[in-house]
């Protein structure tokens, strides 16, 4: 694919991704899902907090009307809100303007089909050829011209269902929430005080610039001081479109992904709701989080790095629960894709029902110490058939032996090769990602 990645077509906005880009796949979008087939396509859009999200969001409305689309605007709300509305509403499909975890300056859109889940890559092969100019598509005219629908009924929709998957009180509960100044801002505080929790809110104010900046999932140590300055039960911390989330114990400690597969793994299994008895964790998941399942007689099946890798596997083997080490998390038997605040709910359905602190739910798990080192590379494409890189890779595993692992792959969004080691010490890990990133530095500059 040319333009659209492992997470939609993302990149600096203005520069990489233009309003030109946003334009053209709202007009190729319209256009397949309306006019070729003879009626009137019905799309959903919803953003992010950032600056550019609005420009973007105007270019996309405007190709989806100029086609004939009918495009119904949720505004700013989390990813898994427009999966959510795009079936919940019976959508011919929908549109997230939002780069995740990337800084503010970066933005991306993203296409899920009415099923709510990544578009088909057949669909984006063609509005790739749309925006190179391979292939041409009529203007709708007349009364065939769509309109915009200020859709905020579907947020609200998004909300109810969110507080309806609870089933338990979460009065007298501490919690901390960090919203990253993104669009977990709009919606998670409204469900967790209709849950009658004690709500402790960090980085709630998006100004379109503070998005992602030292907060949020991937900054969480502002809300493992939050978490235990003000004597908290636990903490959620989300990306910025709110489809991954990490929490904090009540010690403070960061629960990641991993954790989160255990806790919410071994409950479910323990309550016959874990679908063959079986997690899908990526390879990235932690030595640590295998061998847990393995005492508990859970098993697992692992993907390639990516959402979307973990999501196939889930649907074609029909499994329940899979995920990331970076806190996207998915409940196959409740929705499409991840979601932050759902994982943050489905967290503290454990804990009410075990009684048990989170920190205590998590301790059955020994985390490997892991090294993680990105080598920045233009010829990450030669990875596979670098023989000095595997012959260093095999000399590192023989040295770790069954202590630890490697592994060693290439980034499906940026011109990156990963090295990663877990071993039962830090200095072990440490040295076996040393040996191998001077050899990639050396075959691959």
């Amino acid at each position: 694919m040319k333009y659209f990645g492992t997470d939609g077509f993302r990149g600096e906005a203005g520069t990489t991704l233009t309003v030109e880009h946003a334009y053209k796949i709202g007009r190729y979008v319209g256009w397949y899902y309306g006019a070729r087939q003879n009626r009137k396509a019905r799309v959903i859009v919803g953003k992010d907090t950032r600056r550019s999200s609005y420009m973007f969001e105007s270019g996309l409305v405007s190709g989806l009307v100029a086609s004939g689309a009918d495009a119904y605007m949720l505004h700013v709300i989390p990813t898994p809100g427009v999966a959510y509305e795009t079936i919940d509403g019976r959508f011919d499909c929908g549109i997230m303007i939002s780069a995740s975890h990337n800084p503010y300056t970066d933005n991306g859109i993203k296409l899920m089909n009415s099923e709510g889940c990544k578009m088909d890559e057949e669909v984006l092969e063609l509005i790739e050829d749309y925006i190179d100019g391979k292939s041409e598509i009529p203007f709708a005219s007349g009364d065939e011209i769509g309109c915009t629908v200020d859709y905020m009924q579907g947020r609200n929709r998004y909300i109810a269902h969110l507080i309806a998957s609870a089933n338990f009180s979460l009065q007298g509960v501490k919690v901390g929430l960090d919203c990253a100044n993104g669009s977990a801002s709009s919606v998670a505080k409204p469900v967790f005080d209709a849950l009658g929790a004690d709500v402790r809110i960090i980085n709630n104010a998006p100004d379109g610039f503070n998005i992602n900046v030292d907060c949020g999932s991937t900054h969480i140590e502002r809300l493992r001081r939050h978490v235990v300055e003000q004597g908290l039960d636990v903490g959620f911390a989300y990306d910025g479109d709110a489809d991954r989330c990490l929490a904090v114990d009540d010690r403070g400690n960061v629960v990641d992904g991993d954790l989160i597969l255990y806790v919410c793994g071994t409950y479910l299994h323990k309550h016959g709701r874990l679908t063959a008895g079986t997690v899908v964790p990526t390879v990235m998941s932690n030595l640590g989080l295998f061998r847990a399942l393995d005492r508990a007689n859970l098993k697992y099946e692992t993907t390639p790095v990516g959402d979307k890798y973990v999501t196939a596997c889930m649907r074609e083997k029909g499994y329940s629960l899979g995920g990331e080490q970076s806190g996207h998390v998915i409940f196959g038997d409740i929705e499409t894709t991840g979601d932050g605040i759902m994982t943050s709910l489905r967290i503290m359905e454990v804990i009410r029902a075990e009684r048990m602190k989170l920190s205590e739910l998590c301790a059955p798990v020994k985390i490997f110490p892991q090294v993680l080192v990105n080598v920045r590379s233009e010829r990450k494409a030669e990875l596979d058939e670098c023989k000095p890189v595997w012959d260093a890779v095999r000399a590192a595993e023989e040295e770790l032996g069954e202590r630890g692992r490697i592994l060693v792959r290439t980034s499906g969004t940026e011109p990156l090769v990963r090295v990663m080691a877990e071993a039962e010490t830090q200095e072990a890990a440490q040295a076996a990602v040393d040996s191998i990133v001077a050899v990639v530095q050396r075959e691959l500059p």
